[in-house]
């Protein structure tokens, strides 16, 4: 078996990959739970990767395209929090799970959408865009829209938050983009195999995350779960419909509803456990599992269908 066809069976099977490790994960959470402090060079690397397969020329088109990328950050900021309180409210969550509902709809985009967006097939360069966007204003907004809600004061630290980002998603991604522009013929063979190296390093992640989230996983309630899926779903769709809406291309459109529906819910469950009470963390972890799968899921979908007929 050559190299080649071990990447085409990773690539046409990870959804099975994924699923298989999460098994493992919830079995056995120390499998994988070893790999928490390496996910954000796990990421970075993918970041790293993705900077090799694009050019400088991808950004400057992403300059026509602000009135998009201002959209993704209404909807973000306001579709998503929006949705956890009528969620909460029609479910009848408890309080405390209300809260942590509210707290992740006010986060910015994670970074895994970035991931998700190249896996997808969708616009990177704009999902990178977007993601520093919502990021750099979190600060400022997860904390008043908490406030507005809650009527809870919270603190996010701007600096950390944009260093956090810079070397994970900015960093990696540029020097991607440097090394292709300097070593492009060289390059080129080694590529094709880099959609594989992506999903087992996603797939690893996700897996890290069900690892870490055990006990909340096996204990949650199914309300809870139902709330998290919903919540998610229709970001999701809130994000492709709008662009849609607009007039924008389908690629636009998953770019959109990924950078949507995918929030920062390691914030969340960080902001929860700090300002609110472990209980409130729950919908944050589930989240953080729930949006990777369903993530990965559609990037599957739409990977199969490309990005022909871009309109």
């Amino acid at each position: 078996m050559t190299l080649e066809s071990v990447s085409q069976r990773i690539e046409s099977h990870f959804i099975t990959i994924a699923v298989i490790l999460s098994g493992v994960a919830l079995a056995y959470p120390p499998s994988f739970t070893w790999l928490k402090p390496h996910i954000p060079l796990g990421l970075g690397v993918i970041m790293f990767g993705m900077g090799l397969t694009l050019e400088f020329a991808d950004f400057r088109d992403i300059l026509r395209k602000w009135r998009l990328v201002g959209l993704g950050v209404i909807l973000q900021y306001a579709v998503m929090p929006v949705l956890a309180v009528v969620i909460s409210h029609t479910l009848g969550l408890p309080p405390e799970v209300a809260i942590g509902m509210v707290v992740v709809g006010a986060c910015p985009g994670g970074t895994a959408s970035n991931v998700i967006a190249y896996l997808a097939r969708a616009n990177v360069p704009l999902s990178v865009t977007m993601t520093l966007a919502s990021t750099c204003l979190a600060p400022v907004l997860t904390p008043a829209i908490v406030y507005l809600v809650l009527e809870k004061q919270v603190h996010i630290d701007f600096w950390s938050m944009v260093q956090s980002v810079f070397w994970i998603v900015v960093f990696p991604l540029v020097d991607g983009l440097i090394l292709r522009r300097l070593l492009r013929r060289w390059l080129e063979p080694v590529l094709r195999f880099f959609p594989s190296v992506s999903i087992v390093v996603i797939a690893l992640v996700i897996a890290c995350i069900i690892g870490l989230n055990q006990k909340s996983l096996l204990a949650f309630p199914l309300l809870v779960f139902l709330a998290v899926v919903l919540h998610n779903t229709l970001g999701l769709a809130a994000g492709y419909g709008a662009a849609r809406l607009f007039k924008y291309s389908r690629r636009d459109a998953r770019t959109l509803a990924i950078e949507v529906g995918m929030q920062n819910s390691g914030l969340g469950v960080a902001l929860a456990v700090k300002h609110f009470g472990a209980a409130s963390a729950l919908p944050g972890a589930l989240f953080s599992l729930w949006h990777n799968l369903s993530g990965v899921g559609l990037a599957r979908r739409w990977r199969g269908r490309g990005t022909s007929g871009g309109q």
